[in-house]
């Protein structure tokens, strides 16, 4: 599947963190956050590791004590990805963070408020080359925003929040700056980050904070961040779910690999949602399929489709698809028939011409197969099908005949 990118991206400075550029139309990049006590330095890096492993670019972990910074200073060297320290009260943890090692931090203007503080840790941070997200979170906001913008939380009052910081930065000469203006309620963070990015240039970080366990979690992340991302909004992105960090990383790499913003990093499964022409249980197939497919780092699209009749081209834009019929497999590579198998080894072929195919491309995946010979059989099949079943299985005919009596 070729990479298409969204058109009209908005441009934005670049910063680095650790060796991950964020902005300046570098890729967009996936973080989350570990859950463990980040003083437990094995336990952390075990999460860290799993991180990597399901495609997050970035790790951020708590720095809530002098413990946690001290546990940080030990993760930092072995950890796979650039570490950000997550700091919200104490401006003395913000600066303990940067003796550890760490590659970025985030501080929350709503919870550090005096400006000596502030500008302190941004001097630090900018004799160490460390940059700050500035992140902005709406239920935490400072007490006279809320009673500026009357007692509630508004887009203008998080988008000020955000330049009120970056004005303290700037006045000590710091500009290694991401931004994040987050909120639960996903009309409400798309609106502010639509304004942040009409007054600033600096990269910024999307996420809908608080969003929930899956699937409701889910939902809201995507309608939120991928909102904005198809109007070329966003450098950075973070689903935050009440679930293991693990599935925040495999959510974030797979919207953008669906918009896409980043290469595909392992197998893209499409299936039909079924019909009265399928030959087998697509269900449960396509739930066996993606669970082999989980382990394994296949940059393909791979297509699971219920009958021979009309899968193999409904799905040809697929790299390698499988089509059911006569109880039997049909193999197909970019819409091509090559093989047919037992209904029990569907799953199993699927993964070797996957394996092969990405190994030695797919010309000569076609070239190792009589393509005439499998092509009869599928025809055969085919025509089995439609004599068995007839040309509307579905039933389309009487439905149009009832439209036409409307």
């Amino acid at each position: 599947m070729e990479v298409i990118s969204l058109p009209n991206r908005r441009p934005t400075k670049q910063i680095m963190v650790g060796d991950v550029p964020v902005g300046g139309g570098s890729p967009v990049s996936v973080q989350s956050m570990t859950t463990t006590k980040t003083s437990d330095v094995e336990e952390t890096l075990k999460q860290i590791y799993d991180l990597a492993a399901a495609g997050a670019d970035i790790v951020r972990c708590t720095c809530n004590d002098l413990a946690a910074a001290e546990g940080l200073a030990h993760i930092v060297p072995r950890s796979p990805v650039p570490i950000v320290a997550d700091v919200h009260n104490q401006y003395k943890m913000a600066l303990a963070a940067i003796a550890s090692g760490v590659d970025c931090l985030r501080l929350n203007p709503g919870n550090i408020r005096k400006v000596e503080h502030i500008k302190a840790v941004a001097m630090e941070a900018g004799e160490k080359g460390i940059p700050i997200r500035i992140g902005v979170n709406g239920g935490s906001l400072h007490p006279d925003l809320y009673k500026k913008y009357g007692d509630t939380v508004t887009p203008e009052a998080m988008v000020e929040s955000a330049l009120n910081e970056l004005e303290y930065f700037q006045d000590v000469g710091f500009d290694m700056v991401k931004i994040s203006v987050k909120a639960s309620s996903v009309p409400l963070m798309v609106e502010a980050y639509r304004q942040l990015s009409s007054v600033t240039d600096y990269p910024l970080h999307l996420g809908v904070t608080e969003a929930g366990p899956p699937p409701e979690g889910l939902i809201k992340s995507t309608a939120g961040i991928g909102t904005l991302l198809m109007e070329g909004i966003g450098d950075t992105i973070r689903y935050s779910l009440t679930a293991d960090p693990v599935e925040e990383a495999r959510a974030g790499r797979k919207l953008l690999e669906s918009l896409g913003l980043r290469e595909l990093q392992n197998v893209d499964l499409i299936a039909c949602p079924s019909c009265g022409r399928a030959e087998v249980d697509v269900y449960a197939l396509a739930e066996e399929a993606q669970k082999v497919f989980a382990t394994k780092k296949l940059p393909l699209q791979i297509a699971i489709m219920g009958c021979v009749v009309n899968g193999p081209g409904e799905a040809r834009g697929a790299d390698l698809g499988i089509a059911a019929g006569n109880k039997r497999g049909h193999l197909f590579v970019q819409g091509r028939n090559v093989a047919v198998v037992e209904e029990s080894e569907m799953v199993e072929a699927l993964v070797e011409w996957a394996e092969y195919i990405v190994e030695h491309g797919v010309d000569a995946a076609l070239e190792r197969v009589d393509l005439e010979k499998a092509e009869k059989e599928a025809e055969k099949d085919r025509e089995k099908l439609l004599m068995d079943q007839g040309d509307d299985v579905n039933h389309g005919s009487q439905k149009v005949e009832l439209i036409r009596k409307i």
